[in-house]
């Protein structure tokens, strides 16, 4: 019982502690208050992000400002044509002890050993180095030279591509894509938003961000959510949508004409989190089916392989999931 109470008492703080982050990021970034939800709700949630946006959207600064309210090393990687898988996980070099001049290994980390990692246009390096972000996205520990290092938590990758750009980038294989818990698109601000934007970044004043959770409690509060209870129905229903995307063994004819491959379990298991981490950032005790609808298009997008037909009709993944949320008898 008393395991209970803390755990209420937990959620009510955590909270009333979102609002207040989002206040101090509100202090630099204009607008974007959807990706800045999504965004603390994949954290929360254990998951990493894939952020599709042109450029001048303010992705670096507000990746950085989320890691100055959360106390959190932050390290952004450019992910360029000529960069080795070592660039990203580090080396080893020879080093010479001065006093016996006995010639050493020694192990230089690389930028993946930070809190928050952004990495910058993934798409524009060859696999072999995108693949060097797979371990360590997927088991939070990093190998090198017959060495696995353990990264600190808590661990957070943010990948962005640029969506009119496609001359000299190398696709995201799906299995590589299936590691994100959420896709999101970076929107233009509105007008009212944009002449603030321009107001703010041409003067003199700089915003102080103020730090308002550590390490620790961030990842106290990421156990809290795997705690947060689920009702049976409402996993029926994220089982069921994400089993809907399946040509194989859905009853939706679009599916079956437009959709080459659907969502593996993996999907499933995005959508319970994803739905546990909303709830719990709302200072709900359990998710329903709302929050697993408003976590599917994200979760979801990137994971349905669309066909031909899909392209010729001019519809979208996005498009065949948001009809399939709407189908679902609940």
């Amino acid at each position: 019982m008393k395991k209970f109470e803390d755990d209420v008492q937990g959620l009510q703080n955590l909270a009333e502690s979102i609002k207040v982050i989002k206040k101090e990021i509100g202090k630099v970034i204009i607008g974007q208050q959807d990706i800045v939800d999504q965004l603390l709700i994949s954290i929360f949630a254990k998951g990493h992000v894939l952020l599709i946006g042109v450029p001048g959207l303010a992705k670096t600064l507000l990746i950085r400002t989320l890691s100055q309210a959360l106390d959190l090393n932050f390290s952004r990687i450019q992910f360029t044509p000529d960069l080795m898988p070592g660039d990203i996980t580090g080396s080893e070099v020879i080093e010479e002890n001065i006093s016996t001049k006995e010639k050493i290994f020694k192990f230089i980390k690389g930028p993946i050993f930070a809190n928050i990692i952004l990495a910058d246009e993934i798409n524009r390096t060859p696999p072999k180095t995108q693949s060097s972000l797979l371990q360590a996205m997927e088991e939070k520990e990093v190998t090198a030279a017959g060495h696995t290092y353990k990264l600190e938590p808590p661990f957070f990758v943010l990948s962005t591509q640029n969506p009119i750009e496609h001359e000299g980038t190398y696709p995201l294989p799906e299995a590589q894509l299936d590691r994100f818990m959420f896709n999101l698109w970076l929107d233009y601000p509105s007008l009212s938003e944009e002449m603030d934007i321009v107001r703010s970044t041409t003067s003199e004043f700089l915003p102080e961000v103020k730090k308002v959770m550590s390490s620790e409690e961030i990842i106290d509060y990421q156990n809290l959510v795997r705690r947060v209870p689920v009702a049976d129905n409402v996993v029926k229903f994220a089982v069921e949508l994400v089993r809907s995307t399946r040509p194989e063994s859905t009853k939706s004819q679009m599916v079956k004409d437009f959709v080459s491959y659907g969502a593996g379990p993996r999907g499933s298991q995005y959508l319970i989190l994803g739905a546990k981490s909303r709830a719990a950032l709302l200072g709900k005790f359990s998710p329903d089916i709302d929050d697993v609808k408003a976590v599917a298009l994200p979760v979801l997008r990137h994971r349905l392989v669309t066909n031909f037909n899909a392209e010729a009709e001019n519809l979208s993944a996005s498009d065949i999931i948001q009809k399939l949320v709407n189908e679902i008898k609940v």
